[in-house]
């Protein structure tokens, strides 16, 4: 029995599946098949029925869960509390939307950083979707998400800031002598959207479905650079945050009507030991958003 054994054991269990249990754990499918195997073989169990793809915990395979999960928390105690008393940089591990980190991110940053030299922040850019997984499977500490994605609550969270959408142009787009839009404005105008596991994507999908309206999506991206030479030089129109726009001189943002507002917080796993370099990094944030 190895920890990976088990923690790749009780992520298959909560996905239900070995296929999205390889995914979240960046490894591949016969690894996560064989680590069941052997737990299966050397404890005398099964752990798993199958239907289909699809696995669900046997009677016996939910009371070892338990008893897995108690010990990879009790281990991930263990790992925090020498990590952060370590004589090198205590790291935190933290998920961030790329726009986020583009935009807001950096200023947080370099304040925390003067305050804390000691604590490293390891960031990683995730959508708020991917970043909840890897949160939930321990890849990651704490993720910087969009605080409407589904299911947000059976994490631990706090709200950050609730910050308005603007649908945004360059200075030669049709509408950008427009002083508000409505999204049945936009019915086959150009798009440019976020990527695939973008929260904000679903929320205007479902605004766009509700008013049976369907832009022309021409982009998907994640990286605000690309996402403003397409805005500078075509007809294409992309929605940001209202703060965005002091560092963007170069873009015009409209006001929607209705507002669409975007709220941004900080999750981690409920159940979770919180070093002290998290606690620290949790407070901070919530100081830092509350004076701005």
């Amino acid at each position: 029995m190895t920890l990976a054994q088990l923690r790749y054991f009780c992520t298959a269990a909560r996905y239900h599946s070995i296929t999205q249990a390889a995914k979240a754990l960046f490894v591949t499918q016969p690894t996560i098949s064989i680590a069941i195997r052997e737990l299966e073989k050397e404890f005398s169990l099964t752990l798993f029925t199958h239907s289909g793809s699809r696995l669900s915990l046997t009677e016996e395979g939910e009371i070892f869960y338990n008893k897995v999960s108690a010990i990879l928390a009790d281990c991930e105690d263990l790992r925090a509390d020498y990590a952060s008393s370590a004589s090198s940089k205590a790291t935190v591990r933290i998920g961030i939307p790329p726009m986020l980190s583009t935009i807001f991110f950096p200023e947080l940053l370099n304040a925390f950083h003067d305050e804390y030299p000691d604590i490293w922040l390891e960031l990683q850019e995730f959508g708020s979707i991917r970043a909840c997984d890897l949160v939930q499977n321990d890849i990651l500490d704490i993720a910087l998400i969009n605080m409407e994605i589904p299911n947000v609550d059976k994490f631990h969270a706090r709200l950050l800031l609730s910050e308005p959408l603007l649908y945004c142009v360059g200075r030669d787009h049709p509408f950008a002598e427009k002083s508000e839009i409505r999204l049945e404005m936009l019915d086959k105008a150009p798009l440019i959207l976020y990527n695939q596991d973008s929260v904000q994507n679903r929320i205007l999908q479902d605004r766009f479905s509700a008013l049976d309206i369907q832009p022309r999506v021409v982009m998907r991206s994640s990286q605000i650079t690309t996402i403003l030479k397409f805005m500078k030089q075509g007809s294409c129109g992309c929605f940001l945050y209202q703060d965005m726009l002091s560092l963007l001189p170069e873009i015009t943002g409209i006001p929607l009507v209705p507002e669409i507002h975007t709220k941004a917080g900080v999750i981690w796993r409920r159940g979770r030991y919180i070093n002290s370099g998290m606690q620290k990094f949790l407070n901070f944030c919530e100081h830092y958003y509350a004076q701005k």
